[in-house]
């Protein structure tokens, strides 16, 4: 009961958009061991999201969202990622989308942080039907605990579009958070929030933010494997309201 608590606390305790349904992923700290190399694909269907064409992007109703990411790690503190991101649908939603590289650092473990910390920066592009904002960096500061079979991981990040609709509007704010439980030595079980709130101290009416939570689970059959599956509700009228997602990974 007090850990199921402490993951209430978690969640409301922080002012609560999912990576453009791309990669629905809370971060870990730790980077992929040196010298391995992880292939994993994100897959993302949306059961119910948006069926109109905007000024600026297409429907994401009943789209699926496959990205490649491919992650190799060069030190013991130090990795790269590379995403292609594709869509699968009707109507012309079937294309690449585009494609982000995102250089990770973190904390050693020799000195013996209390928590897990590590930094990502992601950038890159993507096409304009699918993401208004077609240039983007992305600042992700990661913190994680676990405390025996409780885990906690906290990633508020920051984004900036460079070009798009959102280029004058400085840094905003799109905070990620995941608890988990592991139920046996296999399975996890757990929530996961994804948000963005507006740029900070001018946040965006509650109808415009976005916020989704996920009921989500871990499966660590094999260390050589990874899985991640959920499914998502969206809160806001301005997110897609129900996603389904897997993550297969594979370390080499």
């Amino acid at each position: 009961m007090k850990y199921l608590c402490l993951l209430i606390l978690v969640f409301y305790a922080l002012e609560l958009k999912a990576q453009d349904n791309y990669e629905i992923q809370v971060y870990g700290s730790e980077t992929v061991e040196k010298g391995k190399t992880m292939f994993e694909l994100h897959s993302n269907y949306t059961l119910n999201g948006s069926k109109t064409v905007t000024t600026w992007e297409l429907p994401t109703n009943h789209v699926v969202h496959e990205t490649v990411e491919i992650t190799h790690g060069w030190t013991t503190w130090f990795e790269t990622g590379f995403y292609i991101f594709n869509s699968i649908g009707d109507a012309g939603r079937t294309a690449y989308v585009g494609s982000h590289i995102r250089p990770r650092v973190a904390a050693p473990s020799s000195w013996n942080w209390p928590v897990g910390v590590s930094i990502s920066t992601e950038f890159g592009f993507q096409k304009a039907a699918f993401s208004a904002n077609t240039s983007t960096l992305e600042i992700r500061p990661i913190v994680d605990k676990k405390w025996n079979k409780l885990y906690v991981s906290l990633n508020p990040t920051l984004e900036k579009s460079f070009k798009g609709p959102d280029q004058n509007r400085g840094f905003t704010f799109s905070p990620n958070v995941k608890g988990s439980y592991d139920v046996t030595k296999v399975v996890a079980l757990g929530l996961e929030y994804y948000g963005s709130t507006g740029p900070f101290f001018h946040y965006d009416p509650i109808k415009q933010q976005d916020h989704q939570l996920f009921v989500a689970t871990d499966l660590n059959a094999d260390p050589k494997w990874e899985f991640n599956g959920g499914i998502g509700y969206g809160f806001t009228s301005n997110s897609d309201r129900a996603i389904v997602k897997i993550i297969i990974g594979r370390r080499f």
